[in-house]
């Protein structure tokens, strides 16, 4: 899988583009590093190794749908961006329900 791992300090993140198993963390082994993104320059820095990532593809690595989405502004990828965020549905407030008193009257 080709995905992103974070680095960088706290609050200044980096990132770098991987190459390892769908299964394995993102902060160890890797196969091979394709490049880097620094998303807090304007505009964000961009930096893959696009025959390498081509290769990866070919080989039948998948991309996460954020990468997929930067390969696609890359131009590295042909293909439709991803949606990859989706809102969550808004809790729609009831309004208490007027019960009549069930108490009848004393007269």
């Amino acid at each position: 899988m080709i995905r992103l791992a974070r680095t960088g300090k706290k609050k200044q993140a980096h990132f770098r583009l991987i190459v390892s198993e769908k299964t394995k963390d993102t902060h160890g082994d890797y196969l091979e590093a394709l490049g880097h993104m620094n998303p807090r320059t304007n505009p964000r820095q961009v930096a893959f190794k696009a025959d390498r990532v081509k290769y990866w593809l070919d080989r039948g690595a998948q991309a996460s749908p954020v990468v997929h989405n930067i390969l696609v502004e890359q131009g590295i990828v042909k293909a439709e961006k991803l949606r990859v965020w989706k809102p969550k549905p808004k809790k729609v407030a009831e309004a208490p329900v007027a019960t009549p008193a069930t108490a009848p009257t004393a007269k």
